[in-house]
């Protein structure tokens, strides 16, 4: 499915399917951090099994502007994390929102050419 932004100087997640993501027209095949303040980042985990606490800490430090919200891609399918994995972002009061890779891309777009600060953690692997 291609998607088109609204706000071309973004980073917007162009399309997807399978084990990718193209964001601004560039595929990407790991796991990754995108944020709306115009942070790509690789994201060390590739399967949903291997998150820990770590993880979503990393969250923390990806963007100099604190993000309002965090876009959590889970993979194919829609899972959640233990909410003691995300106690980091809850202390600092940022929202987190859980939903399939593919829905994820979609929010996140919108959301960032609303001019919101967010940010998207994406597993693209399995």
């Amino acid at each position: 499915m291609k998607l088109h932004a609204d706000k071309p100087d973004l980073h917007t997640i162009n399309a997807y399917g399978d084990g990718w993501i193209a964001i601004n027209g560039q595929r990407h095949t790991q796991s990754l951090i995108l944020a709306s303040s115009g942070e790509l980042l690789p994201w060390a985990c590739e399967r949903f099994e291997d998150l820990e606490p770590a993880h979503f800490e990393q969250l923390l430090s990806c963007s100099p502007v604190k993000p309002e919200l965090v876009v959590f891609g889970s993979g194919p399918r829609l899972r959640f994390v233990r909410p003691g994995m995300l106690e980091c972002l809850i202390n600092q009061r940022i929202g987190v929102e859980t939903m399939d890779t593919l829905a994820a891309c979609r929010t996140y777009n919108i959301l960032a050419g609303e001019g919101r600060r967010v940010l998207a953690a994406l597993l693209i692997g399995t």
